[in-house]
């Protein structure tokens, strides 16, 4: 049998009621305020994350690390929309410029974004590394593969950017952003879909009133 919606009501005002003397019982009403609309601002401040990104990349091409038209802000719009799965093409679209694909693409390289079909190659990966050491041309390699010699370019880059450590640094700390990033969401999806964020919301007027 479906609940009421005044019995749904009533239910969500105890959980409230019930979450208010919660935070009243393990505080001293007046410090629990501020903190909470901290960390509940927090949650959803996303555009925070890619802020902060921003920063990073910022430090990367301050350094001379990194050359590319992309600047600090649009990168790091490419690794969030890297990250909630989106494609090169897909990822130009946010850039508001479906053009700038390639210029994607190389930058996600750069930045070690891998996808699993940038080492699919139609030979040996092992073979097409040899050929490079080897100091032939990047004609007669491709001859050699039977691709082209812009497909090749783009897999010696794949493979170039993959043994680069220069920029593992400032990449982890990336990553720990991005993770946080993931936390935030899944934080705030909890919240939103057990109505505690509005009971949160509730909260902090009512111990705004108390103190």
């Amino acid at each position: 049998m479906r609940e009421s919606k005044s019995k749904k009501k009533e239910r969500m005002n105890q959980r409230k009621k019930e979450l208010l003397d919660l935070f009243t019982d393990i505080t001293n009403k007046t410090t629990i305020v501020e903190p909470m609309r901290k960390i509940h601002g927090t949650l959803r401040d996303k555009e925070a994350i890619e802020r902060e990104v921003a920063l990073i990349m910022r430090e990367i091409l301050d350094k001379g690390h990194f050359k590319t038209k992309l600047p600090p802000r649009q990168l790091a719009q490419l690794v969030c929309a890297y990250y909630d799965g989106k494609n090169d093409t897909e990822i130009a679209r946010v850039l508001d410029d479906e053009k700038l694909s390639k210029t994607v693409a190389r930058a996600r390289v750069r930045l070690k974004l891998f996808r699993e079909l940038d080492f699919k190659m139609p030979f040996e990966r092992a073979r097409m590394e040899e050929l490079l050491d080897s100091g032939k041309t990047m004609k007669e390699i491709s001859e050699e593969l039977g691709i082209s010699p812009s497909t090749l370019r783009e897999y010696r880059h794949v493979i170039e950017q993959e043994r680069d450590p220069t920029l593992d640094p400032y990449l982890e700390r990336i990553r720990d952003v991005m993770e946080d990033r993931d936390l935030t969401e899944s934080m705030t999806g909890g919240l939103n879909n057990d109505g505690l964020a509005e009971a949160i919301d509730i909260t902090e007027a009512e111990l705004a009133d108390i103190s």
